[in-house]
């Protein structure tokens, strides 16, 4: 995998930097963007054989982005890497054409490993335990965000929440398990 053209899309400068540089170092030639216009411009400018997305871009999602970057490169790989990682994301982030989905933190070796990976591995073992209360709340508002197309009031209305209350669920980070 030596020698791909990645594109990191990260609102994060500095974390979308930090990674740009440390795939350089790996012998990749890298482009950062902060937001989706400016990786849809880059994407048009060029071919990328990579591309690692967040999946939170500021005020928008970066599953948004999958198809245009498929449509200006139809061999991307695509890989979504997001602090708010939940099981409706992530399944979307598939459908929609990315390749592998990795919660943040996640090292670059354990990048261009998804990167890398063509097929999904039938091996991975299902959790010892059932989720905890506060990671099925957490994952129902993402399913149900996710099926009011991120629109947060028409969320709130179908929770039958307090938007305020919605927003503030959303800003924090998931809980584990």
């Amino acid at each position: 995998m030596n020698g791909w053209r990645i594109l990191v899309v990260d609102d994060d400068p500095v974390f979308a930097e930090a990674l740009a540089q440390a795939l350089r170092r790996r012998g990749h030639r890298v482009d950062p963007a902060h937001d989706g216009e400016a990786a849809l411009a880059l994407a048009a400018e060029d071919t990328f054989d990579a591309a690692v997305l967040d999946l939170r871009l500021a005020a928008d999602s970066g599953l948004r982005l999958i198809a245009p970057l498929k449509a200006a490169c139809p061999e991307l790989r695509i890989l979504l890497l997001t602090g708010y990682a939940s099981i409706a994301t992530a399944v979307e982030a598939i459908k929609l054409g990315a390749v592998h989905y990795l919660a943040k933190p996640a090292g670059v070796d354990e990048i261009l490993a998804a990167l890398g990976r063509a097929d999904g591995d039938a091996a991975v073992s299902p959790a010892a335990e059932p989720m905890s209360v506060d990671r099925l709340e957490w994952e129902h508002i993402q399913k149900v965000l996710a099926e009011n197309e991120g629109n947060l009031s028409a969320t709130a209305r179908a929770l039958k929440m307090h938007r305020r209350t919605l927003q503030r669920k959303l800003a924090k980070r998931p809980v584990k398990g």
